[in-house]
Parts: structure tokens; C-alpha cells; sequence
């Protein structure tokens, strides 16, 4: 029998089809699965355990006396999606991993993101009308926006067609006095005393060294304007004004080009991978993000959005719906202190899209994580925005990440080790969704409260 990877939930909690969806391959990528979680228990007490997340029913506990104590809560399990595999505490039975195997030959499967881990955004502009002219309407925009090759080569043909053009304007001046006969070239004007618009033009080309030299008030001192053309004075002021004009434009475009808030975030960094880990009782999930410049952000916030699909009570497919993220750190809201890294954190509470994933859902489930740092910066003032994502396979549950502060003796100073920004620990994290962990805390809770009777729904028969 030929090996076929196993099929997809009936009902998922996040199902993206087009913008966060896996590349279908020609061939089967994964080996059948070797795991069966359902079965199995997860922590045992004597002769009564606590079922395994991925179980219906984790807070059915068989009787009032074999409730696990909250102190044992942290030994329940742990899994890292970092090597696929689930770990248990000592004593209980070690699962296979939940991430099926690979075969040596299969095809690397390819996951879609809207946002890069750089911030850059995976969008492509296409059948929009009138394209062109909408970019030459916002002309500063677009050489902003444009990289230094188009936008030196532009600004190259704009200044030498400037040149040619009032070249040719001042050409036209002078062969309509009559400045390039014969007997009216600089070297006879004296003798048939003869005036011209402007000394010394030879021809076309001395026009285009006067343009040159008019433009740019270089003044050489060679060819100068006189009195005798009207019109020569004129196109001097004229093309003055313009060469103060087109050199502005260019001084403005290079340095909005220089001291753009984009490359602020080139020194702004977000750690590779979010954890899952417990804090306070609850799951939550957790990012870092660092700066590695001595002048800080300013007014810095941080919030964060989940792309996943979501199908509405009409039967509508929203493909690309965006839910607002509650995060926070260090017990505030999402304004920062922005002084070093800060752990970013996102209770998985009720109010949470991932409280109703257990371990192994999300090493399945499709959606997008998009974190957006705001701030103003110090040194311009300008305001900077920082994007990174996160996919599914970039979760590792059951991590926290190390400390990098701490305080050198001999510096006098908090040294920030930017060399562990990455670093994660494995720690004992349950494999229940949030809610089954929600609801086993409170099943202990009352086994701890004494002449407490549970619920008929909360007992069940050996």
C-alpha cells in the first residue's frame, strides 16, 4: 500500500485556502502516522489519570479522591516543535511525535505568509488602471519609494535634458540675432562692431557649456548675458529659477531616501520563534522583540493580528480575516518602556482564538501570527513601524525564552546578551488546550475546598 498522509480535520479552528495555505505537491510528503494520542494517558494517579489533551474529555476524572493536586500541574507534559516530538514526565508514557515523518525523497512542502520575517509584505499589485499615471501623480512618492539605481538614473536624465533643452532655447536666441554668421563670430564681432546676445558662443556646443554654466551659476566668466537681447535675459533668470527647482527636488528625494523610518527597523529585532509555555496558571503564548540602538523609540507599542479564514453564519468565506491579538508586557498594556528586550505576552484565555488548541492542533492548524512594533524615533522624530510574522511551524510549545539581562559589576550597567535573544528552554507545559486547562484548575480548586461535593457532570464511574 502506497503511504498517504493523513486526512485534514472535518472541523478546524483556522482554515486558510488562499492567502496561509500549503502547497499541494505531486507526491506524498509524509509517512502514514505512528501515534495514537487519544488512548493514552497523559499523567497517571494509581489506578485513576487524568486523559490526554488531545481527549474529549481531559477534565473527566473518575473519582473525587484521584484529583491531581495544582502542584503537579507543571509536571503534566511538555512538547517542543522544535524536534517534533512530545515529552512526559518521568513515569508516564512518552507519545511518538506528532509531526509525521519524513521520507528521505519527499518534496519540501512551502507555507504562504502575508508578512515576511523581514516586515516586508508578500502582496502583489496587479490590473490596477491606469497604473503609471497614478505613480506620476505621487512623483515623490514613487522616487522614494523606487530603489537608488532608478532614482539617480532619473535624476542623470532630468539634469542633461535641462541642459539640452535651454542649450537648444539659447542657440535658437542667438542664430535668430544673428550671432553665428560669418562676420559676427567672436573673433570679428570688434572689428564690424557688433553686439551679440551673450559673448563668446561659437556654435551649439559653446550654447550647451553657457546652459551648463547658467544653470549651476558656475560662472566662468567667458560667456556672459548683454544687454542687447531682451529675451537672453529673460531665459537666464528663467533657467536659473528652474535649476534651483530641479536641484532642491533632488536634494529633498535623496535625503527623504536616507533618513527613512524603514531602515530604523534594521536595528529593531523580533525573535524567530513565539513559545507556549504557563505564567500566572494560565497558557500564554509569548514573542521578544529588541533594539539594538542606544537611542531608543519613543512612545513604543506593540500589538499584534491573526490572519486565519472564518466563515460567517451566511455561509460567507472570509479568507483573510483579521482578529486583534490582547497583548501586553510585563503586566502593562501595549505600550513599552523600550529600554531593553521585552517578552511580549498573549494570554490564551476565553477571549482567545488558540483557547480551544491543544499541542497537536497546532502543530496542524493554519493561520498567521503578524506583530507590529510602533514608535517614534529619537534621534529624527519620525514616526517607524516594525512587521515580523509567525506561522504555525514557527510555535514552540511547551518554551520559554532565557534571560538576556543582567547587570555587569565592572561596566557599572544592565549589558543586554543579544547572542541569547533566540534562546528558548523546554519546561513542563500540559498539552490541553487552554479551556481543558481552565477547567482542570477549577476542578482542583474545589477538590482543595474541604465538605465539597463535585457536580454529577464532573464524576464519573470507574
Amino acid at each position: 500500500m502506497p503511504n498517504t498522509a493523513p486526512s485534514e480535520p472535518s472541523e478546524k479552528l483556522f482554515y486558510h485556502p488562499d492567502l496561509i495555505d500549503e502547497l499541494e505537491e505531486l507526491r506524498s510528503l509524509y509517512d502514514e502516522p505512528k501515534f495514537k494520542i487519544a488512548n493514552e494517558p497523559l499523567y497517571r494517579n494509581g489506578q485513576h489519570f487524568l486523559s490526554t489533551p488531545s481527549a474529549p474529555n481531559l477534565n473527566r476524572i473518575h473519582t473525587y479522591s484521584s484529583l491531581t493536586k495544582l502542584s503537579h500541574a507543571p509536571s503534566l507534559g511538555r512538547v517542543s516543535t522544535a524536534n517534533s516530538s512530545l515529552y512526559y514526565a518521568p513515569g508516564s508514557v512518552r507519545q511518538e511525535s506528532v509531526r509525521r515523518s519524513f521520507r528521505p525523497n519527499a518534496i519540501r512542502k512551502m507555507r504562504r505568509r502575508a508578512v515576511f520575517k523581514n516586515g516586508d509584505c508578500n502582496i502583489l499589485q496587479s490590473r490596477i488602471s491606469k497604473r503609471r499615471l497614478r505613480y506620476l501623480q505621487d512623483i515623490f512618492t514613487t522616487l522614494v519609494d523606487s530603489q537608488w539605481r532608478w532614482t539617480l538614473t532619473i535624476f542623470a536624465i532630468g539634469f542633461l535634458g535641462s541642459w539640452l533643452l535651454f542649450a537648444l532655447v539659447w542657440w535658437l536666441i542667438v542664430f535668430t540675432h544673428g550671432d553665428l554668421e560669418e562676420d559676427h563670430l567672436p573673433a570679428k564681432q570688434a572689428e564690424a562692431n557688433w553686439t551679440p546676445c551673450v559673448f563668446n558662443i561659437q556654435g551649439f556646443t559653446s550654447c550647451f557649456l553657457f546652459s551648463i554654466e547658467t544653470q549651476h551659476t558656475i560662472g566662468y566668466g567667458v560667456r556672459t548675458t548683454t544687454e542687447e537681447c531682451p529675451e537672453a535675459i529673460f531665459l537666464m533668470c528663467l533657467q536659473s529659477i528652474a535649476g534651483m527647482i530641479i536641484q532642491a527636488f533632488m536634494v529633498g528625494i535623496v535625503f527623504a531616501k536616507m533618513t527613512r523610518p524603514k531602515l530604523r527597523t534594521q536595528t529593531l529585532q523580533f525573535s524567530k520563534n513565539v513559545v507556549i509555555c504557563q505564567r500566572e496558571g494560565h497558557l500564554c503564548l509569548m514573542f521578544r522583540v529588541g533594539d539594538m540602538r542606544k537611542s531608543h523609540i519613543i512612545g513604543a507599542s506593540i500589538r499584534a493580528q491573526l490572519i486565519r479564514s472564518k466563515t460567517t453564519k451566511e455561509g460567507e468565506v472570509l479568507s483573510n480575516f483579521q482578529t486583534e491579538l490582547d497583548v501586553n508586557a510585563d503586566g502593562c498594556d501595549g505600550n513599552l518602556f523600550f529600554i531593553w528586550p521585552m517578552t511580549i505576552v498573549h494570554r490564551i484565555d476565553e477571549n482567545s482564538p488558540f483557547y480551544f488548541l491543544t499541542a497537536s492542533d497546532m502543530l496542524n492548524e493554519r493561520f498567521e501570527i503578524v506583530v507590529i512594533l510602533e514608535g517614534t524615533i529619537e534621534s529624527t522624530g519620525q514616526t517607524t513601524q516594525a512587521r515580523s510574522s509567525y506561522v504555525a511551524s514557527e510555535v514552540l510549545w511547551g518554551h520559554r525564552f532565557e534571560s538576556v539581562v543582567s547587570y555587569n559589576k565592572d561596566r557599572q550597567g544592565y549589558e543586554v546578551n543579544y547572542s541569547k535573544f533566540d534562546n528558548t528552554v523546554a519546561i513542563d507545559t500540559p498539552l490541553c488546550s487552554g479551556a481543558d486547562l481552565s477547567e482542570f484548575y477549577r476542578i482542583q480548586q474545589i477538590s482543595d475546598t474541604p465538605d465539597t461535593t463535585l457536580p454529577a457532570s464532573d464524576m464519573s464511574p470507574l
